[in-house]
């Protein structure tokens, strides 16, 4: 086993890219009203959207997850984002942690991917599955919100 893991995913919605990718890019403030079963608060607590440190607080596997993150990148040409974890309880199993989101556009919806870089502070630690489960959950919720907007 390693230490250093990589996990993605791709979910088909029918929400067009560009929506997809301005959520996740400039209106951070709103996504817990968009997927509330997923995220209960994301709280600008330094700098400014979409630039700023966030402190997130969501729901994964049952249990409430606080985490403190940054965007650490922003491609508005290629609509995707980098979220870095950097403090929180992901930090108590991993060395880093990084939400990589991309959308695509796919006929008259979206591809959208996620990709989770990590490095696991213990070699047998379990890979982030349960994180990987949140992101397709989050993105099925917010595509419901964002095809009736």
């Amino acid at each position: 086993m390693s230490l250093f893991g990589k996990l993605d995913a791709e979910i088909e919605i029918k929400a067009s890219a560009y929506k997809f990718h301005e959520v996740n890019s400039k209106r951070l403030a709103e996504v817990s009203k968009l997927g509330p079963n997923f995220i209960q608060s994301v709280d600008l607590v330094e700098g400014e959207w979409g630039r700023g440190l966030c402190h997130v607080l969501s729901v994964a596997d049952g249990k409430a997850v606080m985490s403190k993150e940054v965007i650490e990148a922003i491609d508005d040409k290629n609509l995707s984002v980098t979220f870095k974890v950097i403090g929180g309880i992901l930090m108590e199993l991993y060395k880093s942690f990084k939400f990589i989101v991309q959308a695509t556009p796919k006929g008259e919806g979206s591809l959208v991917r996620w990709t989770l870089e990590y490095e696991k502070l213990n070699v047998d630690d379990p890979e982030s599955n349960t994180m990987l489960e949140f992101t397709i959950g989050i993105t099925k919720d917010i595509d419901a919100h964002l095809t009736h907007e």
